[in-house]
């Protein structure tokens, strides 16, 4: 069920505009990344046809889908196998911490493959 979800999703952030910072296709100096456009002559902040699309609340994600990971799981940072215990297998998927050693790491992998339990990053 979460794989159509996910699929929605990617289908409606196909037909949203990308959005950049404004004249960074000009100039190598500004990086493409989203920057809001401030000052007072500004085309993009003026919604001047003919320059990108400013971001609104309008464009936002497709929400059943949303915190979704791209497996189709909701996915939950575990940092012992008492958690791993906790999961429901269907709905849910398995992040190890950062923290987490490599002893623990391995019987939290361990005991995620006996429950069948998708491990985001063995």
């Amino acid at each position: 069920m979460n794989k159509e979800l996910v699929k929605i999703r990617e289908e409606i952030k196909s037909k949203k505009p990308t959005f950049v910072a404004c004249e960074s296709w000009r100039y190598k100096r500004i990086r493409e990344r989203w920057k809001k456009p401030t000052g007072i002559d500004n085309k993009m902040r003026k919604r001047v046809k003919g320059w990108p699309k400013l971001v609104k609340i309008g464009y936002g994600s497709y929400k059943p889908a949303r915190y979704l990971h791209p497996s189709g799981y909701r996915d939950v940072v575990i940092h012992n196998v008492d958690q791993l215990l906790k999961l429901d297998k269907n709905n849910y998927a398995a992040r190890i911490g950062a923290t987490v050693g490599k002893r623990k790491r391995l019987a939290i992998i361990k005991k995620a493959k006996e429950l069948n339990i998708k491990v985001l990053n063995p």
